[in-house]
């Protein structure tokens, strides 16, 4: 009986296919889920490589949302401005009218004729989030809320904020004021980038006035090494939004989350985004699952 015949041939090539295999196994994306605390109408979120610029992660990053107080960002940046072009000092007294003192909370509760120092303007809007503020700067800045509001819209499309438009100061409820995700992404850097020298306001979680110690709203402070800042907001149609600022060993990201049903949520979301996008598994998709799901 003759020996059975060798195809060295053969077995290389089904060899080689065998590698192929497992090489197309090896790079076929595998998917993660992502809990969403918010459902899909109002969530939007972005995470932005603050060195590159790249997007690391976005959903609904275009889509038309309520700011809610984070409004207050753009109302921040233009005094920031003001004040590096000589027009206000820190000690400049802005007076607070009467429109500007009947504002719904969140407030410090000034009366119409009573001042606050533009110092003590840029902690309250940043840390209380104080709507009668926010009103006084930009009539102080802007001769009324809605030149001021003009002024607000015009420099973000100057910035490159595409689909933003602003009707009030402070961000209280307005169907014509709306912006993006992606948008309020290209503020938070901007404030960063032009404005490191009064950046450190926003990483700030309380201040005394008048004697008293006036606690903030941003939950984020202090509980992610990293974290420092930039602001939240919300009103019943946005939600809870947040916009945050992280930056640690040698990473930078600005980092947005839109519609979220709690300030825990959020926050909880943001920490999982932080997590995520710091040490991102390779060759992943991600799945959202929408808070109704």
């Amino acid at each position: 009986m003759s020996k059975p015949r060798h195809f060295p041939l053969i077995k290389k090539f089904v060899a080689a296919f065998a590698l192929l295999l497992v090489a197309g196994c090896a790079t076929t994306p595998t998917e993660t889920m992502l809990a969403v605390p918010a459902p899909a109408q109002k969530y939007a979120a972005v995470v932005v490589d603050g060195g590159s610029g790249r997007t690391l992660f976005e959903a609904n990053s275009t889509a038309p949302r309520y700011p809610a107080s984070l409004t207050k960002m753009m109302t921040l940046y233009l005094l920031f401005e003001a004040l590096d072009q000589g027009r206000v000092s820190k000690t400049t007294l802005i007076p607070v009218s009467a429109n500007a003192a009947r504002q719904p909370p969140t407030k410090l509760r000034f009366r119409r004729g009573e001042t606050i120092d533009v110092d003590s303007a840029i902690r309250a809007i940043t840390v209380k989030s104080a709507n009668d503020v926010a009103v006084a700067v930009a009539e102080y800045l802007g001769g009324s809320e809605q030149a001021f509001a003009s002024m607000m819209t015009a420099k973000a499309r100057q910035i490159g904020m595409r689909s933003t438009v602003f009707r009030n100061a402070s961000g209280l409820p307005d169907a014509g004021q709306l912006t993006t995700a992606r948008d309020m992404a290209v503020l938070g850097t901007a404030l960063r980038a032009r404005f490191p020298q009064h950046f450190h306001y926003f990483s700030e979680s309380d201040f005394m006035f008048r004697g008293r110690l006036v606690r903030g709203h941003n939950d984020m402070l202090g509980r992610v090494r990293g974290v420092n800042g930039i602001k939240t907001g919300y009103i019943r149609a946005s939600g809870f939004n947040i916009v945050t600022s992280y930056d640690a060993d040698g990473r930078r990201l600005i980092l947005v989350v839109m519609g979220a049903d709690s300030a825990r949520q959020r926050n909880d979301h943001v920490e999982a985004l932080i997590q995520r996008n710091l040490s991102p598994a390779s060759n992943t998709t991600t799945r959202l699952l929408y808070a109704e799901q």
